[in-house]
């Protein structure tokens, strides 16, 4: 799905409900109806969640009306998201809730522009945009972190993604997840997660270690090693307890690792 097609979706959708619930006229017609394209809905929607006492919504809606027209892949990545969450999550009818209310995909979008900030070496805007998602959404990504596309963060309460982590695409992560450090050392010291890995919540994955493609981390295993492609590691610490029974863990959300048998 392109862009252009994601918001014509999002358009007559919120044509439609507008009809039946007038309690949400306001919020669409401000967000969505009145939006001339996608790039300008995702960016109002987010400035309105972002905007407080350190930087007011004009000010955020303009930084990222440039950012898009600056930087286009943000709207792929954007599309790319919004699809997964639709298909992925099962309390989700559509793509104008998680565009409007769901705070994993609001936070991986204001990630997504706080990163291109960071590689352009802007440090501090970049900086500063972290700690507002932070403060607003309840998760921490530092702006440096390299992430794929195609991702659900479910709930997003208390997700933490350090400098050097890297994600691969179509990644799913539940909630409390920690792709984090080990101690105080410095240099490359982060997980790098594969495609189509499944994160369950509160797995905390420590250090630099390699989780390769269509895994499947256990709710609350703690991650020390790394772990094969097409494998299923649980527990504390974690360890092999069988393999998935497809190839895109991410895609089916199949919480019970019990059923992973070797």
């Amino acid at each position: 799905m392109t862009p252009e097609e994601m918001e014509q979706l999002l358009r007559k959708d919120a044509a439609e409900l507008v009809k039946t619930e007038p309690f949400s006229k306001l919020m669409l017609e401000e967000q969505i109806l009145n939006r001339k394209n996608f790039a300008d809905m995702l960016g109002v929607t987010l400035a309105c969640q972002l905007a407080g006492e350190v930087i007011d919504r004009a000010e955020l809606e303009k930084m990222f009306r440039v950012m898009y027209e600056k930087y286009p892949q943000l709207l792929i990545c954007a599309t790319k998201d919004l699809h997964a969450t639709v298909l992925r999550d099962p309390a989700c009818t559509g793509p104008l809730e998680p565009l409007l209310f769901f705070k994993g995909f609001q936070g991986l979008q204001a990630y997504r522009v706080a990163h291109v900030l960071y590689e352009e070496g802007r440090h501090f805007p970049a900086k500063m945009l972290q700690s507002i998602i932070s403060r607003k959404f309840g998760m921490d990504i530092h702006p440096a972190a390299k992430i794929g596309h195609g991702l659900l963060v479910d709930h997003a309460t208390n997700i933490v993604i350090g400098e050097t982590a890297t994600v691969g695409n179509n990644v799913s992560f539940l909630h409390g997840v920690t792709l984090g450090g080990t101690g105080n050392e410095i240099g490359d010291r982060h997980p790098k997660i594969g495609n189509g890995v499944m994160l369950g919540a509160h797995a905390q994955l420590l250090g630099n270690i390699h989780i390769g493609d269509g895994a499947k981390i256990g709710a609350g295993a703690v991650v020390l090693c790394d772990v094969p492609a097409h494998t299923t590691y649980a527990g504390v610490p974690a360890v092999q307890v069988g393999h998935p029974h497809d190839d895109m863990p991410s895609f089916n959300m199949q919480q019970d690792f019990t059923r992973d048998k070797n």
